[in-house]
């Protein structure tokens, strides 16, 4: 005989997830990759506002984390990831492009040398940038789609806020770390005070602005849902 508490959990339905045939998870993943590339190349400049220390991609990266959470919901923990690893190999891709445009041999003349200099400054720290964002990109993406996914077997369709929320919560703390470590010094970060502050201010802004959108992002994955033939099947 089994216990009420194994009854339970036998009885539990699996949790629902769509397959890829329709076009929105090419759409989202279209997004996510471009957010990242765009978010490497702002993320080489810093940004000051007031005591508030952050770089250029600050207002672009929460959106790749939110479109994670919606192919996560929807289409499940392998989607996902696929999802993750074809943004991060793109982004590597186009940091490999940044590095043969600059070494590409330029017009001699004064505007060429300042077209060259100006170029170099703005791409040239990118590929630095382009490995803390990859690393953290992976590691805090896959443990909020996993962290997800999880509470989503728990739970069903049910607390949906809660799994974003909580999810995002850790993803984002992990990413924000290991992209502020290895990141700082490149953009003019060396002392440990503006480091915690890099820290701390990147953490609590992207964690905010997805908190503020949940409802948002609650409601673009109930529409997709709702279009995806294979969620409900």
């Amino acid at each position: 005989m089994t216990s009420a508490s194994e009854s339970q959990t036998l009885s539990k339905p699996a949790p629902r997830f769509a397959l890829i045939g329709s076009p929105y998870f090419g759409i989202m993943l279209a997004c996510m990759a471009v957010v990242l590339i765009l978010s490497n190349i702002g993320a080489a400049k810093g940004v000051v506002f007031g005591p508030i220390i952050t770089d250029g991609g600050f207002f672009l990266f929460p959106l790749a984390y939110i479109l994670g959470d919606v192919m996560s919901e929807i289409y499940g923990f392998k989607v996902a990831r696929k999802a993750i690893i074809t943004s991060f190999a793109l982004s590597a891709f186009a940091s490999l492009c940044y590095w043969i445009i600059i070494a590409l041999p330029g017009f001699n003349d004064d505007y060429g040398t300042a077209k060259q200099a100006a170029i170099e400054g703005a791409l040239g720290p990118v590929p630095q940038i382009v490995l803390a964002s990859l690393l953290a990109f992976l590691a805090g993406q896959t443990i909020n789609s996993l962290i997800l996914v999880k509470m989503k077997a728990r739970s069903g369709e049910r607390t949906l806020w809660a799994r974003l929320m909580g999810s995002s919560g850790v993803g984002e703390f992990v990413d924000t770390l290991i992209f502020c470590s290895i990141a700082a010094s490149v953009i003019g970060i060396t002392d440990f005070g503006s480091f915690v502050n890099y820290v701390l201010v990147g953490f609590v802004y992207k964690v905010g602005v997805q908190y503020i959108l949940v409802p948002v992002t609650s409601l673009v994955i109930g529409w997709i849902k709702k279009r995806e033939p294979s969620y409900w099947v």
